[in-house]
């Protein structure tokens, strides 16, 4: 009778872990989805920035020509259906993260399109835009990391391949993409 107890308990743990596996692998899907909607609103910003830039922005023709083909290649990539490929779509995610701040700079050298309320508005979408994909990219991150610490602790790792459990990446801002801390002092003539 004992016997048939322990077994009873070995088997119940053996479901419990299994089940937080699975609801956890699916929560880690469910926010790698939400980064995807978020990421999907900055591809459909990105033409319209594009095309506001390309009118006052002749000489920056490279960079605009390098972030439409990186978002026509992140465009390509669905990390829905294959998860196995989040990482490469956040790399090159990260790259137009990075050019797109380094626009939002470039633009500050054109007057004309500094002032322009279309571009205003523009940027300021934009801006949005990646406050939502820094708070997706927060959720998604802890939803792998509840997911990890799930598989990692014992009988963790036995149960994942029944659960047929993936490790997923985390997505990271990269160095080039962080923005240095701003300077009040550069913002104010010296006279």
């Amino acid at each position: 009778m004992v016997g048939l107890i322990v077994v009873g308990i070995i088997a119940a743990v053996i479901y419990v872990w299994y089940a937080l596996i699975v609801t956890r692998s699916n929560k880690a899907l469910e926010a790698l989805s939400g980064v995807e909607v978020q990421l999907r609103k900055r591809h459909d910003l990105i033409p319209n920035i594009l095309a506001i830039a390309k009118r006052f922005m002749a000489h920056e023709k490279e960079t605009l020509e390098k972030i439409t083909a990186l978002r026509q290649m992140a465009e390509d990539k669905s990390t829905t259906r294959n998860p196995d490929e989040a990482e490469e779509l956040f790399d090159i995610e990260n790259q137009i993260e990075g050019l797109m701040k380094g626009l939002m700079v470039q633009v500050e050298a054109y007057p004309e399109l500094k002032s322009d309320t279309v571009m205003l508005e523009a940027q300021q979408t934009y801006r949005e835009v990646e406050d939502n994909i820094s708070a997706a990219r927060r959720f998604y991150n802890a939803s792998v990391t509840s997911l990890r610490n799930t598989v990692m602790i014992f009988p963790g790792t036995l149960i994942a391949k029944l659960a047929n459990a993936k490790d997923m990446p985390y997505f990271e801002v990269e160095d080039s993409t962080v923005m240095a801390p701003v300077s009040a002092e550069d913002s104010f003539s010296k006279s």
